[in-house]
């Protein structure tokens, strides 16, 4: 018994000694994916809130507020709302042509969401490059002052109105970026990225809110005053495509056949509007995303 115990413990010490071998060598192996790869991302997309103001409906936009608040199509119709709701003083605005914006909106862009699908190819000295498909939509908002009274006064009231305004757009983006990879542990890389940008902008909303309803001013009378037959025009996209720059920086944790990152993405990039200036269509836009990459095609067999 007394020469048994230390017999077990090399025993135990002989077994445990293979399987810790075997531990780090599966740990230490795990291999960088090399070759083609496809790569699945989410994200957080900041937008600059500079470009949103192409939905503020100030005067020379594509699409205005003066357009459907002063129109016999539309304008009736606020008015009445407003004054059943005790919001315009009736003896001081008489009609809807006397209505007077006291301030326009700035506008800005809400946070949102960004998805996309890509290809991607990594070479053994740690370079690669990736081609990218990314969706996102993107919700512009704002608020303008309506005047209540023209300065006559309504007692117990307030001077302005306050409506809210909006806008909604559709974004694609096609990158194309070389990135490098640094090792930085068996499993961790750090990556960074540099490359170009292609999108394409549609604008699918733009409406205000007014006693509570809803009002789109996206121009669909071809610049002409709204009337009954809204729609006689076809509705022509009014954003366009745009080019930008971008750099990413990005930790990816690898394993068997598999890498996923995580990161954060720069772009200047120029969004397209219609009537926008152009040098108002240049902005940085911000992306913190999560991107999945698979190259182990087995599943497919």
């Amino acid at each position: 018994m007394k020469h048994s115990i230390p017999l077990l413990l090399l025993a135990l010490l002989l077994c445990t000694v293979p399987a810790h071998a075997q531990k780090k060598k599966k740990t230490a192996s795990v291999p960088r994916i090399t070759g083609l790869s496809v790569a699945v991302d989410a994200g957080l997309l900041i937008p600059n809130s500079k470009q949103a103001n192409f939905y503020s409906g100030r005067p020379g936009n594509a699409n205005t507020i003066d357009r459907v608040l002063r129109s016999e199509q539309y304008g009736t119709q606020i008015w009445t709302s407003l004054v059943n709701q005790q919001l315009i003083s009736p003896s001081a605005i008489p009609n809807y042509s006397a209505f007077t914006i006291a301030e326009y909106p700035d506008m800005y862009y809400k946070l949102t969401y960004q998805v996309g699908v890509g290809l991607r190819y990594d070479y053994d000295n740690g370079f690669g490059w990736m081609l990218n498909f990314d969706y996102s939509q993107v919700t512009a908002a704002g608020q303008f002052l309506l005047s209540s009274d023209n300065g006559v006064g309504i007692p117990g009231s307030r001077q302005y109105v306050p409506c809210d305004i909006f806008g909604i757009e559709k974004r694609i983006l096609i990158d194309f970026v070389i990135a490098k990879r640094v090792p930085i542990t068996d499993l961790l890389d750090l990556e960074f990225g540099i490359g170009f940008d292609v999108n394409n902008t549609k604008v699918t909303q733009n409406g205000m809110v007014i006693a509570g309803r809803t009002y789109s001013i996206l121009d669909v009378w071809g610049g002409q005053s709204p009337y009954a037959g809204a729609g006689s025009y076809e509705y022509i996209n009014q954003g366009g495509i745009g080019i930008g720059g971008l750099s990413s920086i990005a930790v990816g944790y690898s394993f068997q056949g598999a890498r996923v990152d995580i990161g954060y993405a720069i772009r200047y990039m120029q969004t397209k509007y219609k009537g926008f200036n152009d040098n108002d269509a240049y902005a940085l836009q911000h992306t913190i995303f999560a991107r999945f990459n698979i190259n182990n095609f087995k599943f497919f067999n």
